[in-house]
């Protein structure tokens, strides 16, 4: 089974699921698992910590401003579906490396 990041193109932006593990080690992209893209954040899942973090991260990695990168659902969850907008599906996909 071939891991792959399942992206939704909207008059918004772009639309995809991310799995969060706080309180890691280290901050980083591990890359996609079952349709989401797994982050290990270094900030604790309090106090929107968490949130803030995996939205600075998407964001450098795109080179985007954090403006541009929203979570639409899932802030209390380790499930969470993130919007970026100004950027293209294969754009995004080269970006964090995901083929």
């Amino acid at each position: 089974m071939s891991e792959e990041l399942r992206v939704t193109a909207t008059p918004e932006g772009l639309l995809f699921t991310v799995h969060v593990q706080p309180r890691a080690s280290r901050s980083e992209i591990c890359g996609p698992k079952e349709g989401e893209l797994r982050l290990r954040l270094t900030s604790p899942p309090v106090e929107d910590a968490a949130n803030k973090q995996c939205v600075e991260l998407i964001a450098k990695t795109l080179g985007v401003a954090k403006s541009k990168v929203s979570i639409k659902s899932g802030a209390k969850s380790r499930h969470k579906v993130v919007k970026v907008e100004g950027v293209d599906q294969d754009a995004l996909l080269s970006l964090l490396k995901i083929q």
